[in-house]
C-alpha cells in the first residue's frame, strides 16, 4: 500500500505500557476501608468496566483512546486490587466514646479553634474534606483516645495538643 493512504499516527510507536503502582501500604499492613469508601469504589469500577471501557474500546484507532483506555485499564486494575485486598471495617456501636478507624472526631485546638478530621483508608484520603489516612500522624495521635482527652500531635507549624469534644461514625 502507498504512504498516501495512511495516516502518520499510524506509523506511531506505541506509548509503553505503565509500570503497575506498587501499595503505599506498607509492607504487612491491612488495607482498611470505610463501609461508605468500599460501596464507592465498587461503584467506580462499575462505571468504569461496564459503561467507560466498553466505550473506549469500540474505536481503540485513536492515539488519544489508546491512551484514555489504556489508563482507564490501569485504573480498573488499582480498584481490583484495592477491593480484593480491602478489610471493610464496620462502625462500632453506639455510644461513641472511643476514636476507632472510620470516626469522625471533632477536635479543638488551642483552646478555641475546632477541626473535624475523620479517619478513612488509603485510598480514600481526602485532605480537603478532612478525610485522613488511619497511617497518618494525626490519626495515629487521635486512634484510641476518649471523648474530652488532650492528645499531643506534630502538625508542619510544630506540636500542638488536641482537645477531643466530638467522635461520630456514619
Amino acid at each position: 500500500m502507498s504512504k498516501a493512504f495512511t495516516r502518520e499516527s499510524d506509523d506511531a510507536p506505541e506509548p509503553p505500557p505503565r509500570p503497575r503502582v506498587a501499595s503505599p501500604l506498607p509492607p504487612g499492613a491491612k488495607n482498611y476501608l470505610t463501609a461508605h469508601g468500599a460501596l464507592r469504589m465498587q461503584a467506580e469500577l462499575d462505571q468504569l468496566t461496564q459503561i467507560e471501557r466498553p466505550k473506549l474500546a469500540a474505536s481503540p484507532q485513536d492515539p488519544d483512546t489508546r491512551r484514555r483506555l489504556q489508563s482507564v485499564d490501569q485504573q480498573i486494575q488499582h480498584l481490583h486490587l484495592t477491593l480484593g485486598t480491602a478489610v471493610v471495617v464496620t462502625p462500632p456501636p453506639a455510644p461513641w466514646e472511643q476514636v476507632r478507624f472510620g470516626a469522625t472526631v471533632t477536635v479543638r485546638r488551642n483552646r478555641s479553634e475546632e477541626t473535624r478530621y475523620r479517619i478513612v483508608g488509603l485510598d480514600e484520603t481526602d485532605t480537603d474534606r478532612g478525610w485522613v489516612s488511619w497511617l497518618s500522624p494525626i490519626a495515629r495521635a487521635l486512634h484510641n483516645a476518649r471523648l474530652g482527652q488532650r492528645v499531643r500531635s506534630k502538625f508542619p507549624s510544630g506540636e500542638e495538643y488536641l482537645e477531643i469534644v466530638g467522635i461520630e461514625y456514619e
